[in-house]
């Protein structure tokens, strides 16, 4: 990639530029909640609209000179109605906790009641963690996943649900590898008169290609990221039913932001076409695929998938049936340095701290962009598991490392 200008600018940031594309072209990305974006959403991310105040909304503007503002923010809009079939999108949000964001102050007042999933279950910051704005405003009770199963027992949820009384339920996670039944926490919402936010961020190309099922429709309000599994600009996405539309449209503007990145708005909208093209689903099936060789990889080589296996993008391991004295901390930066970057992550009963938990979690979504098919990642995974039997053996990281680059170089990034 060219960084001339920077570089004539400002040399330090060009080096630092030109070292992250070398380290992405050179490492495997396997966090689940990363992605390589195209060309064109770059390019797009890097227009000039990055010079362009324009807050309001297409048509209510509080600036001159937005049309072509206006144009980019309604071909996201129209595209991301087409790929998800919401009655209603709001674009804006800069990322997916400030969608949810949006949705709380549109419908919750300081103190009410939020019902959503422990972080160390798989939930997310913005559903209630204390260190978040959500556990400061709002009275949080969590819910955990079934810690034999790895699944979430959706008759316990109601259970919680009638005892707690929440304003609203939250479903959709960071690290939870099965399909959700966005049917039965609807139910278990309307049944106790709570709204039903449903969280897609990890799985929101998985849901616009048909290979997860679907909550829009289902669940009063949808957010989800707009860079992970749909690789598009990087930010945030809200869908409603219309009724909802004047209250969720104020509270991202002007309650949570004020001018919208317009630049990132316009990565959406690239993102989003590129995901209305059918090679798209064949990507989404492929992501789903990938992980499934990898869960199962890993299971043959004796290591504890979380669930037994993956619906998903994503695959969680808990190394204490197996390895008992190792970390998630341990494989991370081993495997950093052998060139696999993916995160520690805490397990359903975890026993340790967040800080150096008991698991890690892999993604496939990055991999496939990069044309990995099942066999590759099968290898990849192999890979994974020769460095966590033996995370502190330094010619171990040396052998899987040239194996990694000889993977990276027979599947390029960006030419």
């Amino acid at each position: 990639m060219d960084y001339s200008h920077v570089r004539g600018v400002d040399p330090a940031v060009a080096d630092a530029l030109e070292g992250e594309v070398d380290r992405q072209q050179n490492t495997l990305a396997m966090i689940a909640s990363e992605n390589h974006v195209s060309e064109a959403v770059m390019q797009a991310q890097g227009s000039a609209l990055t010079n362009k105040y324009a807050e309001g909304y297409p048509g209510e503007r509080y600036y001159a000179g937005c049309e072509f503002a206006n144009d980019v923010e309604l071909l996201a809009i129209d595209r991301a109605k087409e790929l998800w079939g919401a009655e209603h999108v709001n674009v804006q949000p800069h990322s997916g906790t400030q969608a949810n964001m949006g949705v709380y102050l549109a419908m919750l007042d300081p103190g009410d009641k939020i019902l959503s999933l422990e972080l160390s279950h798989g939930g997310h910051l913005s559903h209630g963690h204390p260190a978040n704005f959500t556990g400061k405003t709002y009275d949080v009770e969590q819910y955990e996943v079934d810690p034999e199963t790895g699944y979430i027992d959706y008759e316990t949820l109601a259970e919680q649900a009638e005892a707690f009384d929440p304003d609203i339920v939250v479903s959709g996670y960071s690290a939870y590898p099965r399909a959700v039944d966005w049917e039965r926490i609807q139910d278990v919402a309307e049944s106790v008169d709570a709204y039903h936010l449903a969280d897609i961020a990890h799985i929101t190309g998985l849901v616009a290609a048909g290979v997860h099922p679907s909550p829009v429709g289902v669940a009063d309000f949808v957010t989800g990221s707009t860079h992970k599994t749909i690789r598009a600009g990087r930010g945030g996405i809200i869908m409603c039913g219309e009724e909802h539309a004047k209250a969720i449209d104020n509270a991202v503007f002007p309650g949570a932001q004020g001018g919208p990145l317009m630049h990132n708005v316009a990565g959406k909208a690239v993102g989003f076409n590129e995901a209305l093209q059918p090679e798209f689903t064949e990507y989404a099936e492929r992501t789903v695929a990938n992980a499934r060789a990898l869960a199962d990889t890993f299971s043959q080589h004796g290591l504890e998938v979380v669930s037994g296996g993956t619906d998903n993008h994503l695959v969680l391991v808990d190394l204490r049936p197996s390895h008992p004295d190792t970390t998630g901390k341990d494989v991370e930066e081993a495997l950093e340095e052998a060139g696999i970057v993916l995160n520690a992550n805490t397990v359903p009963g975890e026993t340790r701290s967040a800080f150096n938990p008991s698991g890690i979690r892999a993604g496939t979504p990055a991999l496939t962009t990069r044309g990995f098919d099942e066999e590759a990642t099968r290898e990849v995974g192999e890979l994974i598991v020769r460095i966590v039997d033996d995370y502190d053996d330094q010619e171990t990281i040396d052998a899987v490392a040239e194996d990694v680059q000889a993977l990276c170089d027979a599947h390029p990034l960006y030419d």
